[in-house]
């Protein structure tokens, strides 16, 4: 439910901006804008999906890997497509939040810390939508 209201949120915010864009700007920063946040809410569903995995490590712990996966891949989407400095921060944030639980893992860490995983993923949305 809160991840339908998240993506019902997104939405909206993607139509302002992209109105707001297309008025004074061209078509190319509204097809930016709307790919950091497609790539944005994906990877809030990547994030859904490694809060998952971790709470239910002991039983499968490559899910956390598959979604740390995932992250990294949709971050490598945004950071290729936009040449915005805010956009590139979030997307670096995100990064080192998503490697920093990467290696607790890998040091034995069967429940690690992913609210800043969480914060960085959020801040991404309110970037790309803003």
């Amino acid at each position: 439910m809160a991840a339908r209201r998240r993506r019902l949120t997104v939405v909206a915010a993607v139509a302002t901006a992209a109105l707001a864009a297309g008025l004074t700007t061209g078509c190319d920063a509204v097809d930016k804008a709307l790919d950091c946040v497609q790539t944005a809410d994906t990877i809030a569903d990547n994030v859904t999906d490694l809060q998952q995995a971790v709470e239910n490590a002991a039983n499968d712990p490559s899910q956390a890997d598959e979604s740390l996966d995932s992250i990294e891949r949709s971050l490598r989407k945004i950071g290729d497509k936009t040449d915005n400095t805010d956009v590139n921060k979030a997307v670096d944030d995100l990064d080192k939040a998503v490697g920093n639980v990467r290696t607790a893992i890998r040091n034995g860490d069967e429940t690690p810390d992913v609210s800043p995983v969480t914060d960085a993923a959020g801040e991404l949305t309110k970037v790309c939508t803003s």
